[in-house]
């Protein structure tokens, strides 16, 4: 079998996953990264999720790497896209004039951007990267992982490292190696959260979303009637107020039952959008909520239509956890049925704006997305495995109602910052949003450091966080601010000989690598200001 050999192995190609390889290598060290989908980036890429970002991003709260990703995706498209002189000129250009992120772009623009962020390492030989490709085994001795096997389409190959990093969605590596880790709700005896049940909840998960695009064009462009579109017609679940696939839902925040306004290309002017968490989640107007592009932005003939991203309450899985149990794989599949559903709903029997009934011009833009059948590739997984690790985030960490003036924890061990309300969506053990107001936090070393485990270290969504924290600490950039934390950390432990825990528990060490991290731009400590 073919065996590949690295100073650093990143098993997950989303957002945590390239930046920790990009950490790792402006290191100077050797990288395989792996990937099972045809893109890199994850929730902002194969997943098409828009970023989900603190209300400050464009001053502070985000990682120079991160800040970088942004700057490229703009000039990505002042550089290759025909805009108008207005939008070439607007300092902070929002492709889609989306209502969720002061940056809702097209998908394909951020892989080409990854793309070249990566592209000097590949070209040296520094970097190999693996594509498609997913962990099925791993070989353990002691406490430390010595080889990770993953398949693809033209076999089997064994990756070795003396780092093993976790960027999967799901946290795979985590069962495969025996490291120890947590799914779905702790009890409130274990953690202490105002918020938890009295007893543990494993398997009850987030929502899982199979996102699409779509614009809204002259003729038909109904597709044809999915099979279970009977079943999910009529599903309603008990705390919604209405049927799944209806305009009426619960509100996040206030779990009020709300109905939600659907215009296709409204006559707007994205320029004049603000997208700020602070006053408003944005999602009063499906269509505007995460468009990622606005037709009004590009020269005139450029777009027929907007492109609207559809990561909306209906299309929120809620029969069963997408991993950790037998029928996942069908789970899996049925989340795509439903998203399908949604679309023909929509198209066909949808109550319109104007009193009629359906939608027939929604066009799904599987070229937007990289997919043959209209939809993401890859499923949007809000919440993975997370490690049992020597410090876990917990609810009384970051909430404001339990914080106050005081603001989140400020941690000895700081390796990064990250800023969201704890946003909880509905979940596979029937549970209705969980929306709390944050303060904003930081991300202690102890989360990304297993308790037993010497050489794997989570760079995603597996950190050291609780299902409720999981919540705030799962949005792009934090994600990406993990994933470079714990990247950067390997690096450091290969040149000082030392290992993680030592690097946490040793003073000296733990300022030597917290100045590396401020040398190439991440923050430790958020300015005075107050959460939401």
């Amino acid at each position: 079998m073919h065996e590949i050999h690295a100073d650093a192995v990143v098993v997950g190609g989303g957002l945590g996953g390239v930046a920790a390889a990009l950490a790792l290598l402006r290191a100077g060290r050797t990288v395989v990264l792996s990937e099972e989908f045809d893109w890199l980036g994850g929730q902002l890429t194969s997943q098409a999720v828009p970023p989900d970002e603190p209300s400050w991003v464009e001053n502070f709260g985000v990682t120079a790497s991160y800040r970088a990703l942004r700057d490229g995706i703009r000039r990505y498209y002042r550089e290759h896209y025909p805009l108008t002189e207005a939008a070439r000129a607007a300092r902070e250009f929002n492709p889609g004039g989306g209502n969720v992120s002061r940056l809702c772009h097209e998908p394909r623009v951020a892989v080409a951007v990854i793309e070249a962020m990566l592209a000097r390492y590949r070209g040296s030989g520094m970097l190999r990267v693996l594509q498609p490709y997913r962990p099925v085994a791993a070989t353990v001795d002691g406490d430390r992982v010595t080889s990770v096997t993953l398949r693809g389409d033209a076999g089997e190959v064994v990756v070795t490292g003396a780092y093993i990093l976790d960027a999967t969605e799901t946290g795979e590596l985590l069962p495969l190696t025996g490291t120890e880790y947590v799914t779905g709700f702790e009890a409130q005896a274990e953690t202490g959260e105002p918020s938890a049940p009295a007893e543990a909840q494993p398997l009850n998960m987030q929502a899982v979303s199979v996102c699409f695009a779509m614009d809204h064009v002259d003729g038909d462009h109904t597709i044809d009637r999915p099979a279970s579109y009977g079943f999910w017609r009529d599903y309603q679940p008990s705390f919604w107020g209405d049927k799944l696939l209806s305009w009426r839902c619960p509100n996040p925040r206030t779990l009020e039952v709300m109905e939600r306004s659907f215009t296709p290309n409204p006559d707007d002017d994205p320029l004049a959008v603000l997208a700020d968490q602070r006053i408003s989640p944005g999602d009063g107007n499906l269509w505007t909520f995460r468009r990622i592009a606005a037709r009004r932005n590009f020269l005139p003939g450029a777009y027929a239509s907007d492109i609207t991203l559809v990561n909306w309450p209906m299309i929120d899985y809620l029969e069963g956890p997408a991993f950790g149990v037998p029928d996942a794989a069908g789970h899996l599949a049925a989340a795509r049925e439903l998203s399908k559903s949604v679309l023909y709903w929509m198209q066909t029997e949808a109550p319109r704006h104007d009193g009629g009934t359906g939608y027939p011009g929604l066009r799904p833009r599987g070229d937007v997305t990289g997919s043959a059948d209209g939809l993401a590739q890859a499923p949007y997984i809000r919440e993975s495995r997370r490690i049992r690790a020597l410090y876990t985030v917990t609810e009384q960490d970051l909430s404001l109602a339990v914080r106050g003036d005081k603001g989140a924890v400020s941690y000895p061990d700081s390796v990064g910052i990250g800023m969201y309300r704890i946003d909880l969506h509905p979940s596979t053990g029937g549970d209705n949003y969980l929306d709390v107001a944050c303060s904003p936090f930081e991300i202690p070393l102890g989360a990304l450091i297993p308790q037993r485990v010497a050489n794997l270290l989570p760079a995603s969504k597996n950190i050291g966080t609780t299902h409720i924290t999981n919540g705030a600490y799962r949005l792009h950039p934090v994600e990406w601010n993990a994933g470079e934390a714990a990247g950067a950390l390997a690096a450091f432990c290969l040149d000082r000989a030392a290992t993680p825990h030592a690097v946490r528990e040793d003073e000296t060490l733990l300022a030597d690598f917290q100045h590396r991290l401020t040398r190439d731009g991440v923050s430790l400590r958020w300015p005075e200001i107050v959460g939401y």
